[in-house]
């Protein structure tokens, strides 16, 4: 059912990281990870305060209809 979705299984995920490797080198692996993954942090949050702002203003239109 995995391999379906579109999933990649271990055979694929060391194929990728070899590739990886050959391309970038072993030293900037890791400093390409903490870029991803600070990337990803800052996308969370920003998503994540975009919401709050349109619960917020979901919330502020609610009280004006009800005046």
């Amino acid at each position: 059912m995995i391999a379906q979705l579109g999933i990649p299984g271990g055979v694929e995920l060391l194929v990728v990281l070899l590739i990886a490797v050959l391309l970038f080198g072993a030293n900037k692996i890791p400093k390409l990870a903490r870029s991803a993954g600070k990337s990803i942090g800052e996308f969370k949050k920003g998503a994540e305060e975009s919401k709050e702002a349109l619960q917020e203003s979901a919330e502020l239109d609610d009280i004006e209809v009800e005046d």
